[in-house]
């Protein structure tokens, strides 16, 4: 079991950056895949960015690709989303989340694949 808090989300101009964490407990951290998603109102929740157990492979989703940078300090059981040039269209709650069932590098990219979630944070871009 593991529980996970984000925090960083605000209300930023367009053009903007923030900086999101995500801060998991326990002493299993480095044996998750960890990835970041988030959910605008009347839509779906969809995969931004994942990361692997170790930090070396890493995958975006296509709209947020050159903008948005995934990291993780195992030492600290935290995983960063560094959201820079920020666009109305990412507007929504992110939320970041576990996923359990991988090994090595393996990186996942669907909701219904990851374990454990976080309450989310409000990420509000306004143009």
């Amino acid at each position: 079991q593991v529980r996970l808090v984000e925090s960083g989300g605000g209300l930023v101009q367009a053009g903007g950056s923030l900086r999101l964490s995500c801060a998991a407990s326990g002493p299993t951290f480095s044996r998750y895949a960890m990835g970041w998603f988030r959910q605008a109102p009347g839509k779906e929740r969809e995969f931004v960015a994942v990361i692997s157990r170790s930090g070396g492979r890493t995958s975006y989703a296509d709209s947020v690709k050159g903008r948005f940078t995934i990291s993780r300090d195992n030492a600290k059981n935290t995983v960063y989303l560094q959201m820079n040039s920020l666009k109305s269209e990412d507007t929504a709650v992110y939320y970041c989340a576990a996923d359990a069932a991988v090994l090595g590098i393996t990186i996942r990219t669907l909701n219904n694949e990851y374990d454990y979630w976080g309450q989310g944070t409000q990420v509000t871009v306004s143009s």
